[in-house]
């Protein structure tokens, strides 16, 4: 198998690493995604990773709690899927880095883009947490941000879905799935790829978004190698 794309950045949620389970971590799954990752990297693509946190707090959802201080409990949360993702990535032999937006040097490197390309470019997996470091703005935002900062070729988007419907497909069966959009199309039919302000950020930097299933894992090995699954917004 051949890579299609050189340097990728890969999103995953809190509910992916949550796994069967409806919050926490699930470390089996965790490793499962690991392991995609390591046969990625051994391919020779470079790979970097911003995690979610809603498998433990979703700020926008935290009733009358002040939005800012909720916010930061967010960029904790991803700081603790961050660590759990590095040391899956470890488990199964793949030298990686953690760096988050807000600073906790104890634990983690501060995010410096020259040096997040470096550990990409000696072949560490970079795991980025804290989204953005600001409120108000998504971890898909920050998955947005980190691969245009990075150069990254593709940001590969693992939900819970196979791929972008004109509806819920749960809850509609008539439900139609793309195989492919533009960008101006997420945000003329308020499709549900990432909120907004993230998508435009792929439009202006050209950044091509692939959804895709993470049920099965090896969709990740399989989109790297540019098989047609899920849906590409490019």
């Amino acid at each position: 198998m051949k890579p299609v794309y050189k340097r990728v950045l890969m999103k995953l949620s809190g509910e992916a690493l949550a796994g069967k389970k409806d919050s926490g971590l699930d470390f089996d799954k965790i490793v499962e995604i690991c392991e995609q990752i390591r046969i990625c990297v051994d391919m020779g693509v470079q790979v970097a990773i911003v995690v979610g946190g809603g498998n433990f707090w979703r700020g926008r959802s935290s009733g009358k709690m002040d939005r800012t201080r909720a916010d930061h409990m967010g960029m904790l949360a991803t700081t603790i899927n961050a660590l759990a993702v590095a040391d899956g990535l470890e488990q199964v032999g793949v030298v990686s880095r953690v760096q988050t937006a807000i600073e906790m040097r104890q634990i983690a490197e501060p995010y410096i883009r020259n040096r997040a390309v470096r550990h990409l470019e000696k072949g560490r997996v970079v795991v980025f947490g804290c989204g953005t470091g600001n409120p108000f703005f998504s971890t898909d935002t920050g998955a947005a941000l980190r691969a245009a900062e990075i150069g990254a070729d593709v940001i590969l988007k693992a939900t819970n879905v196979d791929g972008v419907y004109d509806k819920d497909p749960k809850t509609n069966s008539d439900a139609k799935k793309f195989d492919t959009l533009s960008h101006l199309d997420v945000l003329q039919k308020e499709l549900h790829v990432m909120d907004s302000t993230a998508a435009s950020l792929c439009m202006d930097n050209n950044i091509a978004i692939q959804v895709f299933n993470l049920d099965h894992p090896d969709n990740i090995v399989r989109a790297v190698v540019g098989e047609r699954i899920g849906t590409l917004v490019k």
